[in-house]
């Protein structure tokens, strides 16, 4: 019978760890963390949506900031649960759940110098609504006269600015003409780009009309 030294097997068995080490140590780097723009469950909930009236693709969520996707998350708040509340510091919008919770959606909010804020209340909700431009926004852009009021307004689709859904935002009984929206153009989530209005992905907005009624609260931070 072979006896191996004291040495030589301290020397062995820290060669062995080295490898065992060095192995776990490869392993470890070989491991990275999926992206969200490649979690099956983003591409899931941002996916096409073929039986809406007007089909909508799936979204290209790589052109979309992580941080901007649908979830729920931590929220404490003082306003009562299912309020909206705009954070137009940091384009989120939220809906105030239970147990200091909250969906979060990010949004895209309106460029400087058309920016509104302040509380209101949800007075009207539309599935593929008509849009039509108001007399302010047309004196400034007057080829959009032929989606005024007197001409019938944009009717809706996929080219329509308001997108999938609309959430008519009301001071009392005065309209605001201020609405949450939907639109084709995601990539400009995160941006101030639209001319007032507070706008979601498509799919989000489709989220948020489902679980919003009538009559909700909004408050829009300034």
């Amino acid at each position: 019978m072979t006896y191996l030294s004291r040495r030589s097997f301290l020397s062995g068995s820290a060669c062995f760890a080295s490898v065992v080490v060095s192995g776990c140590a490869s392993d470890k780097a070989q491991i990275k963390p999926v992206p969200y723009s490649e979690d099956p469950a983003y591409i899931s909930m941002y996916g096409a949506m073929p039986t809406e009236r007007f089909p909508l693709p799936a979204i290209n969520l790589k052109k979309v900031p992580e941080r901007f996707y649908r979830q729920q998350v931590d929220y404490n708040t003082p306003e009562k649960v299912g309020t909206l509340v705009v954070d137009t510091q940091n384009f989120y919008l939220y809906l105030v759940q239970e147990n200091k919770k909250a969906m979060r959606y990010g949004v895209g909010l309106g460029r400087a110098g058309f920016e509104w804020s302040g509380r209101a209340r949800i007075a009207r909700k539309t599935e593929w609504p008509k849009w039509t431009p108001p007399e302010e926004m047309i004196e400034r852009e007057p080829e959009l006269e032929k989606w005024s009021w007197r001409n019938g307004g944009m009717p809706p689709g996929l080219e329509n600015p308001l997108g999938a859904r609309a959430l008519y935002i009301f001071q009392g009984n005065r309209d605001t003409l201020y609405r949450l929206h939907g639109t084709a153009e995601y990539w400009t989530i995160g941006t101030a780009v639209s001319s007032g209005c507070v706008r979601l992905m498509n799919q989000d907005i489709i989220d948020l009309f489902g679980r919003v009624p009538v009559g909700s609260p909004i408050v829009v931070l300034s």
